[in-house]
């Protein structure tokens, strides 16, 4: 049971995404699969933000499925399509770890991903499954971060930790998980710098921080937030983070009508990590757990 209320508009998240469900169809319905076809499926694949890497794999798995299950319908290879990408989707734990008390889930990601944002969207949404929660505003290098965050706190109604800019982003943590403690909150969720700079520069800093929390309470989410809509760029700064710290799970943002949804099948499959969230709007509810089912029927459809 997930902490998140699903709404009837879930279901749609991909549906912008129509074209890539009817050509399939439309490919699938064919007398035969030639090379040629199999070329267009690869390219339905790419255009809906796959990736290379991860597309010629499933062509490969849906080769040999169709060939042992002897497919005789369009609507049979799709429902084929449907069933692998679902079991791919599903291999992985997508659960939020509460169980320290306090539980702290860092935020990590590229700057203009959304991070700050979703922080405050993820905070709304515990405190209203009645998880007391505490901000930390530890990116202090960019100055409108703060109070942005600060803002996000006033509108859900929860505590925000700050400091000077360009202060200790480890010294707020600690401050934040102070406050935690000392409140008794249930969750605190610190809001890390996304600058993009060296693999060694970024694991320092986020290490740092995350050791000056585990002096005193448990680090058990490292969230990662990636834009959907930049595609494979997105994918390659995410791995920059991934190869730094120990993600436990993804956040994928504007996954609406200006993203192209196949970038979950290759943020998962590449980067071995579980996409446990998606933003689907700019509101304050709109951030969902990530459902396989419903991401596969929307892409499909």
């Amino acid at each position: 049971m997930g902490i998140f209320n699903r709404k009837s508009k879930d279901n749609g998240v991909l549906k912008t995404n129509s074209s890539f469900g009817s050509g399939l169809l439309n490919i699938f319905s064919r007398s035969t699969l030639d090379e040629k076809s199999w070329q267009e499926i690869e390219d339905c694949l790419i255009m809906a933000d796959v990736g290379m890497k991860t597309t010629q794999e499933i062509v490969k798995e849906l080769k040999n499925n169709l060939t042992l299950k002897g497919v005789h319908s369009a609507e049979e290879g799709k429902n084929i399509l449907r069933n692998q990408l679902i079991e791919t989707l599903q291999t992985k734990d997508r659960s939020l770890n509460l169980a320290a008390s306090p539980s702290v889930i860092l935020m990590v990601g590229i700057n203009g991903t959304g991070k700050t944002t979703t922080v405050g969207k993820l905070a709304h949404k515990l405190n209203k499954a009645g998880y007391k929660c505490i901000l930390g505003a530890a990116d202090t290098f960019r100055a409108a971060a703060s109070q942005q965050l600060q803002t996000w706190g006033e509108r859900s109604g929860v505590s925000v930790v700050t400091g000077l800019e360009n202060s200790e982003p480890s010294a707020v943590a600690f401050n934040a998980v102070q406050e935690g403690l000392a409140t008794g909150a249930k969750v605190v969720i610190i809001d890390t710098a996304g600058r993009l700079h060296t693999k060694s520069g970024l694991m320092d800093e986020l290490g740092k921080v995350k050791r000056v929390i585990e002096k005193h309470a448990t680090v058990s989410e490292t969230l990662l937030v990636i834009d959907a809509t930049t595609g494979q760029n997105g994918l390659i700064q995410a791995k920059v983070f991934t190869d730094a710290v120990e993600v436990t799970g993804i956040v994928l943002t504007k996954l609406d009508g200006s993203a192209k949804g196949g970038i979950v099948l290759a943020v998962q499959r590449e980067l071995d990590v579980p996409v446990k969230f998606v933003g689907i709007g700019e509101g304050i509810d709109d951030l969902i757990e990530f459902n396989a089912e419903d991401f596969v029927d929307g892409l499909l459809t």
